[in-house]
């Protein structure tokens, strides 16, 4: 596990600098999946989120799962305060595509307090996937756990502008 940062969210606080780097077959893997979606095929959901770098300006790109949930959609970091998460706290949006389609979003951060029942849901959508980045919290976990881990997992409301 490696870390972005030692900020932390408040003084004795979970640290806001929680990110697992992908290892080589991950990291292959999330090239041919956007790959993938560039190309107009989404496996299990996924789209490629674009993003403008806060420090170059320059479109970042990462295939990323959005979540529909009761009203909305999301955004889910699994891996944590990844990079992408930092460029679209700076930007307040990006793009997700899938081939030619182009969706623009809005994003806002929701508080980890407000998150435990969107976690639940990713991980039931996606836990196969994502299990080895939430450690021994899983979709069957408790509200009290799935509270305690949600400092480490940001979540975005994502809103088509």
């Amino acid at each position: 596990m490696e870390c972005c940062s030692p900020t932390t969210e408040s003084a004795g606080g979970p640290p806001m600098s929680h990110y697992v780097k992908p290892g080589r077959f991950a990291a292959r893997l999330n090239g041919i999946i956007g790959w993938l979606a560039r190309r107009g095929i989404s496996l299990a959901g996924s789209a490629e989120l674009a993003v403008r770098g806060r420090k170059s300006g320059e479109w970042r790109r990462v295939p990323v799962n959005p979540m529909p949930y009761e009203d909305g959609r999301y955004l889910v970091s699994a891996r944590g305060h990844s990079e992408w998460v930092r460029n679209l706290r700076a930007a307040g949006g990006g793009e997700l595509r899938v081939g030619r389609r182009i969706r623009r979003f809005t994003a806002v951060e929701l508080p980890p307090a407000e998150t435990p029942a969107l976690l639940r849901a990713y991980l039931q959508r996606w836990g196969w996937e994502v299990k080895s980045y939430f450690g021994a919290v899983t979709a069957e976990s408790s509200d009290e756990e799935l509270l305690a881990a949600a400092p480490r997992h940001p979540v975005f409301r994502i809103t088509e502008s």
